[in-house]
């Protein structure tokens, strides 16, 4: 059972658009926690559907990839990215 706060990751994630990334730490302050990157990447590594919510757009401050809990880890990430033009 997701929590609240996992949905409202969720919900944010599904705003990114096609081509774009945003950080966790951003993500974090767009839901009005500005404290919880940490927590946002949590949710991020809990997402039960990684294609149709794009956690894979969510990558970290410094703008490096970051982690992917999806089937092929990062290497899936950089691809799914670079097929948006996104490249890492």
């Amino acid at each position: 059972m997701a929590s609240k706060f996992q949905n409202q990751v969720w919900d944010e994630i599904d705003k990114i658009p096609h081509g774009m990334t945003l950080s966790y730490k951003q993500l974090a302050i767009n839901i009005g926690k500005p404290n919880a990157a940490r927590a946002v990447a949590n949710a991020c590594g809990k997402n039960p559907r990684p294609i149709k919510t794009p956690c894979h757009r969510v990558i970290k401050s410094d703008n490096t990839i970051g982690g992917y809990s999806g089937k092929g880890g990062v290497e899936t990430k950089r691809r799914l990215l670079a097929n948006e033009g996104i490249f890492f």
